[in-house]
């Protein structure tokens, strides 16, 4: 595995811990160069799994594009980037369990995954989300969401 700090293609792994099921492990590993630490994640190449768009297609998941509107949602919010790839990989893992049978998921399913974790993490975040999910065009949305929030808690 190339470290990601120094480009140098050796080192050891110091833990494996196994996720969804045994269908995938986290691994910490260390660069025996530089010593950064770092996780990885392997996952059993399996058939694609889907996503299926509100009208109708189906696109293959991809993880980048959930980090990213993870991430967006998360900007400037006090989380490391460790704890948004832990927060992805949960999010992808319970994706991948909820479409097991059928191997799809919808958006809508997958945006309410995402809501469902962002919720429990940080707040904003939640509301970022939700606002560019459901599509809030005015201040009334926000408020109402932001109502449904405080009643939740």
């Amino acid at each position: 595995m190339r470290c990601p700090f120094c480009g140098n293609l050796d080192d050891k792994v110091l833990e494996s811990r196994s996720m969804a099921n045994g269908e995938s492990i986290r691994r910490r590993r260390e660069c025996t160069s530089c010593g950064y630490r770092f996780t990885s994640y392997e996952h059993i190449e399996e058939k694609q799994f889907m996503v299926v768009k509100r009208d109708g297609r189906r696109q293959n998941f991809d993880r980048a594009k959930l980090t990213k509107g993870i991430e967006r949602a998360l900007e400037k919010r006090p989380l490391t980037p460790e704890m948004i790839e832990n927060l992805v990989a949960e999010i992808e893992e319970m994706a991948v369990m909820k479409g097991k049978t059928t191997r799809e998921i919808s958006t809508a399913e997958l945006g309410d995954l995402v809501l469902e974790k962002l919720f429990t993490v940080d707040k904003v975040a939640y509301i970022r989300f939700a606002s560019v999910y459901r599509h809030f065009e005015n201040i009334e949305e926000f408020m109402t969401e932001i109502q449904k929030l405080g009643e939740k808690e």
